[in-house]
Formats: structure tokens, sequence, C-alpha cells
């Protein structure tokens, strides 16, 4: 188990691959832990450096008292990616961690040389949705919502599976004060200027079943960034990653390949 603390907060982080490889880094939705891309990095390729972390308030990472502000989440990237040295990464962000990856490439230009935007938009939803769905989560717990959650995340088919319960336990067994406190961060966050300006390779993957970030969002997010390219994936919802994790890694891959990373 990898731990780095800051002042603030405690950060879990785990990385595969090639030690001396060229850094990807993966940053997971909300109410998930670094699990979510477990079916992914066994299928990429090699010489690749593979960096995930639990985003703050998730998973084994420390939860500091609610609310967060996005600012925050941005700077636990890069206080971890200054820690291990990391510069001239791939940033993958799925949902908030597509928000994570859209401010750091703004603020470090330097730590990151390429963005992937999966199933996530410049801004997501209104604030007062997550003000309710904070007050929801704060009388009842995250198991009053989850049913709603978990349609939005996943197809109808994978909600038959048994592997279906593990991810209802992963989310309901997620901290209340990561939780909303990552809830109110994704509310007062406005990302289409600075997005906007942005000028590094980008990549856009969005399910084609997902609830949360349809695919026109994820579309209209991905073209602010000139010459980016967008990927739908089928039979997938919120999590594509989890539902048709050959496909993703596959246009992965490609990406990565297109981009010359590693350099060949």
């Amino acid at each position: 188990m990898q731990m780095v603390e800051f002042e603030d907060v405690a950060l879990h982080y785990r990385i595969d691959g090639d030690p001396d490889g060229a850094p990807v880094v993966f940053a997971n939705s909300l109410g998930t832990d670094l699990r979510l891309w477990d079916k992914v990095v066994p299928l990429l390729p090699a010489g690749l450096k593979l960096i995930r972390y639990d985003k703050r308030g998730h998973g084994l990472s420390s939860a500091p008292p609610a609310p967060y502000a996005m600012g925050a989440l941005v700077r636990d990237a890069e206080r971890l990616l200054d820690h291990l040295d990391i510069r001239d990464c791939v940033f993958v962000g799925l949902s908030i961690g597509g928000m994570i990856a859209q401010g750091l490439a703004v603020k470090r230009l330097d730590l990151v040389r390429a963005v992937v935007l999966s199933n996530t938009a410049a801004k997501i939803g209104q604030p007062a949705m997550w003000e309710d769905r904070i007050a929801a989560v704060r009388a009842g717990g995250i198991e009053a919502l989850a049913d709603g959650i978990l349609e939005r995340w996943f197809s109808r088919p994978f909600r038959d599976t048994p592997e279906f319960t593990g991810w209802r336990h992963m989310l309901t067994r997620q901290p209340l004060e990561g939780y909303t406190g990552c809830c109110a961060a994704i509310a007062g966050t406005d990302f289409y200027t600075p997005t906007s300006g942005l000028r590094l390779p980008c990549l856009g993957i969005a399910g084609s079943e997902d609830g949360s970030t349809p695919p026109d969002l994820v579309r209209e997010t991905v073209n602010l960034i000139p010459g980016s390219r967008f990927e739908l994936i089928r039979r997938a919802g919120h999590l594509p990653c989890v539902e048709q994790p050959a496909d993703y890694a596959r246009i992965l891959s490609d990406f990565l390949h297109e981009i010359g990373h590693p350099a060949r």
C-alpha cells in the first residue's frame, strides 16, 4: 500500500507497469476508488508507468471535512505528481476525474502533455441538483440514492450480473464526507472558459447508455479543445472501463500510440 501525506490530506496511490516508463495517470469518478481501472490496466501496452490514486474522501485516502473545492482536488493531483516526480503524463480522468484533468492541464501544462476526458464535462449539472443530492445523502446516506445513481452508471444487462453488487457496495461504502465534499466541488465548477483555452492532445470517451454525462455533453466539452478526438463506446453507461474494458483499452492504446506515448 502506497500513501503520501500532505498537510491537509493523505492520498492512497498505486503504480503498475514499467517503473521507468512513460507516465499515464488515472483519476476515478465520484463514488468509486482506484479499482475502477482494474480491468483496463492489464490490457495497456508495455512501456507505461500506470499511476492510479484515490481522490480525497474516497477509497483509502483520508476524508477531510466537507465541502471541497475543485481547486483542492486539482491541487491534490498536482502535489501527488510533484511528489512522484512525474512530468509530461497523459492524464485520464473519468467524470469528476475528467474535471480534475481539465483543471490540472490549465494550471500545470508541465505535468500534462495530453488528456483523456472520459464520461465528463466542463460543467456537470446545476448547483441546485448537487445541493439536493448532498442534503439527501446527509439525511439518508448514499444508500438512499444508490438505485438511481447505479441506473445512470450501468447499462441494464450489466445490472443483472453478479459483479454489479460489488460496485453497489463500493458506492455505498464511500465516506459521507468524501462523497458530499466532492458533490460540492462539482457543483461549483464551470470549466467552459478555461478548457476552451487548452491546446494539447485530447481524447474524449463516452458511453452510449450514460445517464450521468450523456455522449452529447462529453462531445461538447471535448470540442472546446481544437483537434480533439471523440469515441463512443456502445453497450456501456457512465463507467465504460468497467463494462467494456477491452474497447476502452483499445481506444486508449490507439490514442497513446498516435501521440507517441511512449516515444518510439
